[in-house]
């Protein structure tokens, strides 16, 4: 409870009903826009998926999945996705798309061992896309293309929902700054990385922050990424390393930096084997989705995942995520709110 922010003086723009309203347009806006920068077909997406394949996301590798037994199937253990990095290349395989088109899914998850606070949720819910690229593709210059369409059009959705509701105002910058995680920890080498975080991306306004996984030269990580999706491991002609990053903007309401985007590159088969024995998970090279990756039966991808509840969050300018979807909230969190303004779904 010592992490809820409570903005003084916070009034939320729009009353409740305004702001059902309002998630369905930017849901569908930004949906129909993305679709459109990154061409992309939505498709159907599972919430859980079978134990012990190498599928479901393992995140930084701590998080405990949701699991229970299925009956009909001899008690075999489903896990509820933590996301589906993994899943949405085997369905690029199976649907043999074109490089330079993807997929996009809505994807549900819960993640029990979250931490609540005014972005954390048990119930995280992501607009979860995947793109076919060709191996000329795999550099920074095609991250950061992609990137910058992602960018583009999270600012035409601020705009429409603006036009749409004047009590609001844009806030964000028109650019998207990039930097390298170890450019960043020589800028600020005495702060912590959520604290480089907030300083960058309060100078800037919209922060994408390259190669997050990978130790830094003062032998810490970032963040933490698992071995088997992002590419976090491959150096480029600079001497920095990573294919992948986190897409944060600056929040003038609670006074921090917030994620809207995680993403990357995704591993191919060098970056696969390196990066297990990097975190000692050389194990997983049995698993099903890392046979089809070792085996050439999976395309090379880009993709990653944006969050629907924290973008019409920001959006919307409310200071609490509970405000945009509804979850479970610690009764003494909801009374909290409540006393602060905010009016938690």
């Amino acid at each position: 409870m010592s992490k809820l922010l409570k903005p003084d003086g916070y009034t939320a723009l729009l009353d409740l009903n305004q702001t059902e309203q309002a998630i369905k347009k930017i849901k569908d806006f930004f949906l129909s826009s993305l679709s459109t920068e990154l061409r992309l077909r939505r498709v159907t997406a599972p919430l859980f998926v079978l134990r012990g394949l190498g599928i479901n996301d393992d995140l930084s590798g701590t998080e405990r999945p949701v699991c229970f037994p299925i009956k009909d199937m001899g008690d075999s253990v489903a896990e509820v996705v933590h996301s589906l990095a993994k899943w949405k290349r085997l369905t690029l395989a199976e649907y043999k798309t074109e490089p330079g088109f993807g997929i996009v899914t809505d994807m549900n998850a819960i993640r029990a061992d979250e931490e609540l606070d005014n972005l954390h949720s048990l119930y995280v819910d992501q607009w979860d896309w995947e793109r076919v690229l060709l191996a000329e593709n795999r550099n920074e210059a095609y991250l950061r293309r992609i990137v910058q369409k992602i960018y583009s059009a999270i600012l035409r959705t601020e705009f429409y929902v603006c036009e749409t509701y004047p009590q609001l105002k844009p806030f964000l910058p028109e650019d998207v700054h990039f930097i390298h995680s170890e450019q960043l920890l020589q800028m600020y080498p005495d702060k912590t990385a959520k604290e480089r975080e907030d300083l960058i991306c309060q100078k800037y306004g919209a922060v994408f922050i390259i190669g997050i996984g990978g130790k830094l030269s003062n032998g810490e990580q970032h963040d933490q990424r698992a071995p088997d999706y992002d590419d976090w491991s491959t150096q480029n002609e600079s001497g920095f390393v990573g294919l992948n990053g986190d897409l944060l903007v600056w929040y003038p309401l609670l006074g921090r930096s917030i994620e809207l985007s995680s993403m990357g590159i995704r591993v191919d088969k060098e970056a696969l084997l390196r990066q297990l024995a990097l975190q000692g998970k050389e194990e997983r090279k049995e698993l099903y989705f890392h046979q089809r990756l070792l085996g050439d039966t999976l395309p090379l991808t880009i993709g990653g995942g944006i969050g629907q509840s924290r973008l019409c969050m920001v959006l919307l300018q409310k200071a609490h995520i509970g405000e945009t979807q509804a979850s479970i909230w610690p009764d003494s969190m909801r009374q909290e709110c409540k006393a602060a303004g905010m009016q938690l779904i």
